[in-house]
């Protein structure tokens, strides 16, 4: 039967709960409020605190620290927490902090992210699921990063902002605004440059899908349409092309106002 593998130098307290196959590597400290999920491999010199579960199947590199308190001032020691989901990627000097209370008290990633070095993930973001962040990207709390959304390295996002499905920011973008579904963004601030149509054909989106998606880019873009008079338009549009019920859904969620 498989089994933990627990290096002599880490320090696993004992109220810490760890699953079939888990391996934490030498010098990783696990808190007492942790869940490790089987087949997890914890790297060496990996801090893990807080109210924190982690699923199956992870991968997390060395010197990460993840479900530390968050660096938010209105912080007051509430038990806030850190959830991890399933086979996710998580490299060195990653910082994942927990929730607060001023939004629902926890910081979600999903399943099946590539998270790369020196990743912050602040309090009460949800990083949804098939992501990548490079190195160095950085969140802000209460950010949202929905399916298969790119950051570039070194990318900035605000508190409170949105980056839709199948966006791609390039390097060292700063974001101050939403950016809606599909759109690849780049600068400071981030300005929207087409559609992400390379990483559209590599998940299997169909040449008329990649269309109806640049005729909708266009409407919102290069129409000179105030943004409800655009919604309107992409509603009728989404009638016919079902992948445009993303991004009207998304311009109807929006709080920050959207990169134009």
């Amino acid at each position: 039967m498989s089994c933990t593998k627990i290096h002599l130098t880490a320090i696993v307290d004992p109220k810490a709960e760890l699953g079939n196959d888990v391996t934490v590597g030498p010098y990783s400290v696990i808190g007492p409020d942790v869940k490790i999920d089987s087949g997890t491999h914890i790297g060496s010199h990996v801090v893990i605190t807080g109210h924190t579960t982690i699923g199956k199947n992870n991968q997390i590199f060395q010197f990460s620290s993840l479900g530390e308190a968050p660096q938010d001032k209105k912080y007051q020691g509430e038990p806030t927490k850190l959830e991890i989901g399933h086979n996710n990627t998580i490299r060195e000097f990653c910082t994942f902090n927990r929730g607060t209370t001023q939004d629902q008290g926890i910081t979600k990633i999903g399943n099946d992210n590539w998270i790369m070095a020196y990743v912050h993930i602040a309090h009460d973001c949800n990083v949804h699921n098939n992501t990548i962040l490079a190195n160095n990207s950085s969140l802000a709390g209460h950010v949202n990063i929905y399916d298969y959304a790119i950051l570039g390295g070194f990318t900035l996002v605000h508190q409170f902002c949105k980056i839709g499905q199948h966006v791609i920011t390039a390097v060292g973008s700063v974001v101050f605004k939403d950016i809606p579904p599909y759109v690849t963004a780049s600068g400071y601030d981030a300005n929207p440059h087409g559609i992400n149509a390379e990483g559209l054909k590599r998940r299997g989106f169909s040449a008329d899908s990649i269309t109806n998606i640049k005729r909708a880019y266009k409407t919102l873009y290069r129409q000179s349409l105030t943004l409800e008079e655009a919604k309107a338009a992409l509603e009728h549009q989404a009638l016919t092309a079902p992948e445009l019920s993303l991004l009207v859904e998304f311009l109807n969620q929006s709080t920050r106002g959207i990169i134009r």
